[in-house]
């Protein structure tokens, strides 16, 4: 079963780039986001069509919305990284019991 072994640690290491990949995606939005950018750039629409879906129900659960400065890309960065600690990590472990 060395197969399915192997098959779990790629998808584990799979969902790891691709939190981390978000995660960079989501901390250039908010670099971005300093600079007050053109809303109809590429680059920005591309920036906000891919985040917004995670960081809008961020925003809407948060209590302190009305502040000024937007949490929401901390919060999902922090949730990212306990994914990354705590799921990526559960399932490298997991993987050897399908030897």
């Amino acid at each position: 079963m060395f197969v399915l072994e192997n098959f779990i640690i790629a998808l584990a290491r799979i969902l790891d780039m691709g939190l981390t990949l978000y995660m960079w995606i989501i901390i250039f939005r908010a670099v971005i986001s300093w600079v007050n950018p053109d809303p109809y750039n590429p680059i920005v629409m591309f920036l906000h069509r891919i985040t917004e879906p995670v960081m809008a129900p961020v925003r809407r659960w948060l209590p302190l919305r009305n502040i000024g400065i937007d949490l929401s890309p901390i919060i999902v960065i922090l949730a990212i990284v306990f994914l990354q600690n705590f799921l990526i990590r559960s399932l490298v472990q997991f993987a050897p019991y399908f030897r």
